[in-house]
């Protein structure tokens, strides 16, 4: 460095914000992963009611195949692949 105290401030702030944004972009990819198992596990159904769960565990499954099946059919009829 030159010994410009203006140049070492702006290298802190630089650095600052690339922590912070490695900080958020962490947070977010975790809470959102987690916030999906949440809901594919079905942690929203009553307590004790067995047949719920599992019920909206094979319908959120079933929707999800849904979708990959929706996504894989749209990118043939594109000729993606």
């Amino acid at each position: 460095m030159t010994g410009d105290p203006r140049e070492a401030a702006r290298a802190a702030e630089a650095r600052a914000t690339l922590e912070r944004l490695k900080r958020d972009n962490e947070s977010l990819l975790g809470s959102s992963m987690g916030r999906a198992a949440d809901h594919f596990a079905a942690k929203d159904a009553p307590e004790g009611d067995k047949v719920e769960l599992w019920g909206r565990r094979i319908g959120r499954s079933l929707s999800l195949l849904g979708v990959l099946l929706l996504v894989f059919w749209l990118g043939h009829q594109l000729k993606i692949w």
